[in-house]
């Protein structure tokens, strides 16, 4: 993986690091209300709307969306629209038109994932089993209805991630760059390869200079290289999962609420539906190629 000379995610640019980083903490949020924007219309934001959303994920590469009234698929999609947002991941789950409905399946293929149970979901960014070239890089998450108790996500900016690891050792950043740090097997059902084995790398830089991150906690089905740095990179994360970290946003998305992303390191706790059919959770989940319109020299 080449690093550009002047990009601040190069660990020998110290320059250019100290700059990000402080137009970074500059009036970072600590609060999840800090995230939140209401929108009138999802369909079609007013400017103030989007300009909003854009100024929210230039700096936490995320945003909190409040809609006036329900969305359905195309509203969501159409809200992804406005924000540079066209390449849908069909991933193995998703609906024919690309967008996945997150709930609880007792049949199907999708019974066997995790996100379509109501057991809980570890740390992780979203498609860090894919391609290299079909890496996920921004996400909406829309919740249609939640459920009777639990399911709440936690969310942590993968850039600050990156910062709290440097900041610490930028030898543990450059570990987690390796072009083959982390490994996940090939995905089989009934004896045949639905996915290939997939290698790479935990940060890397995109195209446009943006920092992406492809990271999971899972403890099983995967494989880091055997390197003392890694170990102590991937154990410095574990640790600030489970602090109280300020950076650490925690939320359960009400309805006609949703979060939209530069696929930021998620969590999901496990949930209980409720007896009607109110409180059985359902959320819209769009996963996208492109990424919102920001990068770092915008800051």
């Amino acid at each position: 993986m080449s690093i550009p000379a002047n990009s601040p995610f190069l660990t020998r640019n110290d320059a250019a690091y100290a700059q990000w980083r402080e137009a970074k903490l500059q009036e970072y949020p600590t609060r999840i209300e800090e995230l939140c924007v209401e929108i009138a219309d999802a369909q079609q934001l007013s400017a103030d709307e989007h300009a909003q959303i854009v100024r929210l994920c230039r700096k936490t590469n995320m945003a909190l969306y409040r809609a006036a009234r329900p969305l359905d698929k195309a509203a969501v999609k159409a809200l992804g629209e406005q924000f540079g947002l066209c390449r849908l991941d069909h991933n193995l789950c998703a609906d024919p038109d690309g967008i996945a409905a997150l709930q609880v399946s007792e049949g199907g293929r999708s019974q066997d994932y995790i996100p379509y149970s109501d057991r809980p979901i570890n740390w992780h960014t979203d498609g860090y089993y894919n391609k290299p070239e079909e890496q996920v890089q921004a996400i909406i998450l829309h919740c249609v209805r939640n459920a009777g108790e639990g399911g709440e996500n936690a969310y942590l900016d993968h850039e600050m991630a990156y910062l709290l690891l440097r900041e610490k050792n930028p030898a543990w950043v450059e570990a987690l760059m390796q072009p083959e740090v982390m490994t996940i097997p090939a995905n089989q059902e009934n004896g045949v390869e639905i996915r290939p084995t997939q290698s790479g790398p935990v940060f890397s830089i995109t195209a446009s200079g943006a920092l992406h991150m492809r990271y999971t906690a899972r403890a099983r089905n995967i494989l880091w290289k055997p390197d003392p740095l890694v170990q102590e990179a991937l154990d410095f994360l574990t640790r600030l999962f489970q602090s109280n970290s300020a950076y650490i946003f925690r939320y359960r998305l009400n309805p006609n609420e949703g979060v939209i992303c530069n696929n930021v390191l998620h969590n999901r706790s496990g949930f209980a539906n409720g007896a009607d059919n109110a409180h059985q959770r359902l959320l819209y989940r769009a996963r996208y190629f492109d990424r919102i319109k920001h990068t770092w020299n915008e800051l």
